[in-house]
């Protein structure tokens, strides 16, 4: 027993020490390595959202693939957005009829249908994967019923996203937007959104400053929102009323700012800390959503509660839904499949559907809505620390 107690702290500093890959070794590197730089393997050589990765680093330019890469510091919060997931294991259950799974991976979010509990997260600079940039995103998520928010940095403008979409109305796109102290043009920009058929604005909480991001700055790559910006309660309370349109907040990262956003009368918020790139450090969302579960858990009842952040795999899903998070973000895992363009798109939610489906039926979840937080043990097992 002594020598077992000995050892442990070993262990885990070796793993905290290893290095670190930015996709897993899925054999993929065998089988199509030998695709010239520059070039993309066959779309149906894609199994996973990490292939997706690994076939953008190879195509894209340095500075472009970074621009989309890139974490604050150290990356030490990029990192463990990724290897978060894999501290806690599934419980399965078994004997259980999951046949009817894929008929339940639907929901809503602030009332609008979707077939998936998941969503494009806003991503800047689209065009830095395909010339139509996030004209893919849109017409992707038209065509798979899921929700996209466009960056307000979109390579796009508001006009030309909006013009992507389906001339019947039938799409449901939320707005993301970065704020200053300029009421008259965030009137403005509420306005336009509204105009153009967007149903809620996302406002981005996590950047009152610039993030320390040394290998953006590497390569001129840096943050597009760089300034220090008021951003406080009251303030929030004043841009409710400058809109009929929810105001969404996204980067909420402590279960006291969820107690303040309900009490703000928030319809939603995300939980992300803006994919590790902004403050170094910062929890992963699933850590955020586990400090909910813990401490007030019925939070996730008073009020819509997303996250965005390191999700790779439908396992990775399956562990926010199961603390009660409604919806999960994605963003650069679309950010690297639309080097293929809008079918590149597609065939990553496809892929996300059906390992959402695959995992859950695994794990003995035959209705997705009901999955809850007994199908995860909680307790951190001290890898990957």
């Amino acid at each position: 027993m002594r020598s077992t107690f000995f050892l442990l702290p070993l262990i885990q500093a070796a793993f905290a020490t290893r290095p670190f890959l930015n996709e897993p070794d899925t054999g993929i590197e065998a089988a199509l390595g030998n695709t010239p730089e520059g070039e993309l393997p066959d779309l149906d050589q894609i199994f996973g959202l990490p292939d997706f990765e690994w076939a953008a680093r190879r195509y894209m330019n340095d500075s472009s693939y970074t621009y989309y890469r890139n974490g604050a510091a150290g990356e030490w919060s990029y990192r463990n957005n990724l290897e978060v997931y894999g501290r806690f294991r599934f419980r399965p259950r078994t004997l259980v009829d999951i046949t009817n799974i894929e008929s339940t991976l639907s929901t809503s979010i602030l009332g609008h249908n979707f077939s998936a509990p998941f969503y494009i997260s806003p991503c800047a600079s689209g065009g830095l994967a395909h010339p139509e940039a996030e004209a893919n995103f849109v017409k992707a998520a038209y065509k798979e019923n899921i929700l996209y928010i466009p960056s307000h940095y979109a390579t796009l403008s508001f006009d030309e996203i909006a013009a992507a979409k389906p001339s019947n109305g039938s799409q449901t796109i939320f707005q993301q937007v970065y704020l200053n102290s300029n009421d008259t043009q965030t009137k403005e920009v509420f306005d336009h959104a509204k105009k153009l058929g967007s149903k809620a604005i996302v406002f981005t909480v996590d950047s009152a400053s610039d993030g320390n991001r040394h290998r953006a700055n590497r390569y001129g790559v840096g943050s597009a929102d760089s300034d220090y910006t008021y951003i406080t309660w009251d303030y929030y309370k004043k841009l409710q009323n400058f809109t009929t349109l929810p105001v969404i907040l996204k980067g909420v990262q402590t279960v006291e700012d969820v107690r303040l956003a309900v009490k703000h009368g928030a319809p939603a918020v995300i939980l992300s800390n803006h994919g590790g790139r902004q403050l170094d450090g910062t929890p992963s969302p699933l850590e955020v959503a586990l400090e909910i579960h813990q401490e007030d858990p019925d939070l996730f009842n008073q009020i819509e509660i997303y996250a965005d952040g390191g999700v790779r795999y439908g396992g990775d899903v399956l562990k926010l839904l199961a603390l009660g998070v409604k919806a999960v973000g994605l963003g650069r895992p679309f950010m690297y499949s639309n080097t293929y363009g809008e079918e590149g798109v597609r065939r990553a939610i496809q892929l996300l559907k059906h390992e959402i489906a695959i995992d859950a039926g695994n794990l003995g979840v035959g209705d997705l809505k009901k999955i809850d937080a007994s199908y995860i043990k909680w307790q951190n097992n001290g890898w990957f620390s």
